[in-house]
């Protein structure tokens, strides 16, 4: 499966990657396209503000900023993100760091899937698509 994880994070490993590798798979599959290249990288805050202000001219810090190679149906792309805020949302919202991970992961292939979050109601509908594809990542 075509889905890579590097981890530019001290300490940080992503485990049970074959778990990850077809759970992201059948998000892909069952928003009717196919899978292509997905690369997740997993940094710091310092490195993904720096990416965050070269390529985006956002000067804030962020969960996720990802890169769109989508080509047709062939979903494809780099998914940028910070440990350091997975960490300290889980904290701010009361939940588990893997679940916040979770989110942030799935919530980066949706973006890839066209999904977007600028209006109040692209926000809701993508937050439900997390919700959704949340509970199949068994």
């Amino acid at each position: 499966m075509p889905v890579y994880f590097h981890s530019e994070y001290p300490k940080f490993t992503l485990k049970s990657k074959l778990k990850y590798k077809k759970w992201l798979s059948n998000v892909i599959r069952s928003e009717g396209r196919i899978i292509g290249n997905i690369n997740f990288i997993f940094v710091d805050d310092k490195f993904l503000l720096e990416v965050n202000m070269k390529y985006l001219q956002h000067n804030d810090y962020t969960d996720v900023i990802t890169f769109d190679y989508t080509e047709g149906e062939k979903i494809s792309g780099d998914i940028f993100i910070s440990i350091d805020r997975v960490k300290e949302n889980a904290l701010k919202f009361d939940i588990a760091s893997q679940l916040e991970l979770n989110r942030v992961m799935v919530h980066g292939i949706l973006h890839l899937l066209d999904y977007n979050d600028i209006t109040a109601a692209e926000k809701l509908e993508i937050r439900k698509k997390e919700d959704l594809y949340l509970s199949l990542i068994n």
